[in-house]
């Protein structure tokens, strides 16, 4: 085969440091721009964003060139420094250390989608610890007690 091809969703998720509310309604939209205009950096495409004031979900394509860990260092890393150098809060931005990376299904697309973009109504009677501790046991992944979310 002479050509390399690859199609990889990725559904990631990471939260802002210590889960502190900085994705307010009056710099949502900045926010998920700066991440939007990082992951074109990487040459990833993303498909939807969403989320609520202390983290964020995304729906992308991994560029076959790049790692996850590349690209979410590059869209959490360069993002911070941008909103912080842009004085985005009145506190200093930023994300946590760690972040959540789950290939999604060609097939599943569609739900992931409806998923991420009905976050606020999702959260309304489901927490962010109920949320990830799901999302690690749907893809079989320990959860390990001594998480945090520095």
């Amino acid at each position: 085969m002479s050509h390399s091809k690859n199609k990889v969703w990725i559904h990631g998720v990471f939260s802002t440091k210590y889960r502190n509310p900085l994705i307010t309604k009056d710099v949502k939209q900045t926010i998920y721009e700066g991440l939007h205009l990082q992951l074109k950096k990487t040459g990833c495409y993303l498909e939807t964003i969403g989320g609520i004031e202390d983290h964020v979900h995304l729906l992308f394509l991994l560029n076959r060139n790049k790692t996850l860990a590349q690209v979410f260092q590059q869209i959490k890393g360069a993002s911070s420094y941008d909103f912080n150098h842009g004085e985005l809060c009145i506190d200093s931005f930023y994300w946590q250390k760690g972040y959540g990376a789950f290939s999604v299904s060609e097939s599943k697309i569609p739900s992931i989608i409806r998923y991420i973009q009905n976050q606020e109504e999702h959260h309304k009677n489901v927490g962010y610890d109920v949320e990830w501790r799901f999302l690690l046991e749907k893809h079989g992944l320990p959860f390990d007690n001594d998480e945090t979310f520095e």
